[in-house]
C-alpha cells in the first residue's frame, strides 16, 4: 500500500476538480502540487486553500505521479476523506426540496469508472435528483470518476444500495414509474411519457439489465439504430434518455 492510501482514503485529482472541490466546501485534508507549478489556476487553488486554512505542501512531480491514480494529475491532488453516500430517502428529500417530480438514475452494474464519471456529469446538467449504484459488481466513486465528472461529483447525490431489484421496488411505492432501456423492445424512448416521477435504468456495458431488474421496470424503451454498430456506449445511451426527460419537462 502506498503511503499516502494509508492516512487518506480517498484523493481528487486534476485542476478543475480540485477547484470544484474547494468550491463546494467539503472537507480537504491536505493539498498537493507539484513544485514549480504556482502560476494560472494553481495560484487560485492555494489562494482558496490559504483562506480556508486547507494545509498546502510543494512535492517533487515525481511524487505525485508515484501516488496519482489517473493518468493526467496536472500538477495537483488533493487528499480527502473517503466519498460519503447517501441514502436513497435524501434523493427523494431532494426532489421535494426542488419541488419538482422525482427524476432518479439507477446503473445497474456499471463497471467502467470513465462511464460512470461521464454519466455523473451528464446527470448533474439534466438535473437528476440523484444517482443509485450497486455496491457490489459496480464502479464506485472515486478518483477517475471524479475527474471524468469533471467535479460533478461533489454536486451529485450518489446512494450504494445491496440491491437493485429491491430498490426499484421501494421506489415504485414512493410513486415513481421505472423505466429500462433495452434493445429487445418495441418502443423508441421519444415515443414515452416521462413528465412524472421517474427513474431511468441503465444497464452494464456488456450485458444490460438483469433479468430481475428488466422484470421489475415499469416499461421499456430502446434507442433508434441506424447504422452497422447495434449498440451505443452506457454512458451516451444514459445522455440521450436523460434529455428527453429534460425537453419533456422544459
Amino acid at each position: 500500500m502506498r503511503e499516502n492510501q494509508k492516512e487518506y482514503e480517498d484523493q481528487i485529482e486534476g485542476r478543475n476538480a480540485v477547484l470544484e472541490l474547494l468550491e463546494t466546501g467539503k472537507d480537504i485534508n491536505r493539498i498537493l502540487v507539484a513544485k514549480g507549478e504556482k502560476h494560472g489556476s494553481i495560484l487560485k487553488i492555494l489562494a482558496i486553500a490559504k483562506e480556508r486554512r486547507i494545509v498546502t505542501a510543494e512535492v517533487e512531480r515525481s511524487k505525485l505521479n508515484e501516488i496519482a491514480q489517473t493518468p493526467n494529475h496536472q500538477g495537483v491532488i488533493a487528499l480527502v476523506p473517503p466519498y460519503e453516500y447517501c441514502e436513497v430517502e435524501d434523493i427523494l428529500a431532494e426532489a421535494k426540496k426542488r419541488k419538482e417530480p422525482p427524476f432518479i438514475l439507477i446503473l445497474d452494474g456499471i463497471e467502467d469508472p470513465h462511464n460512470l464519471g461521464s454519466m455523473i456529469r451528464t446527470a448533474e446538467t439534466a438535473g437528476v435528483h440523484g444517482i443509485i449504484i450497486p455496491k457490489r459488481r459496480a464502479a464506485s466513486v472515486n478518483s477517475t470518476v471524479n475527474k471524468v465528472s469533471a467535479g460533478a461529483v461533489q454536486h451529485m447525490k450518489i446512494a450504494r444500495v445491496n440491491n437493485i431489484t429491491e430498490t426499484i421496488r421501494d421506489l415504485k411505492e414512493e410513486g415513481l414509474w421505472i423505466c429500462g432501456t433495452d434493445m429487445e423492445t418495441e418502443k423508441y424512448y421519444y415515443d414515452e411519457d416521462f413528465k412524472g416521477a421517474i427513474g431511468i435504468v441503465i444497464g452494464s456495458e456488456g450485458y444490460g439489465m438483469s433479468r430481475l431488474v428488466k422484470e421489475n421496470c415499469d416499461f421499456l424503451v430502446k434507442i433508434p439504430m441506424k447504422g452497422k454498430i447495434t449498440s451505443l456506449n452506457a454512458a451516451v445511451s444514459a445522455g440521450i434518455v436523460l434529455y428527453e426527460v429534460v425537453k419533456q419537462r422544459m
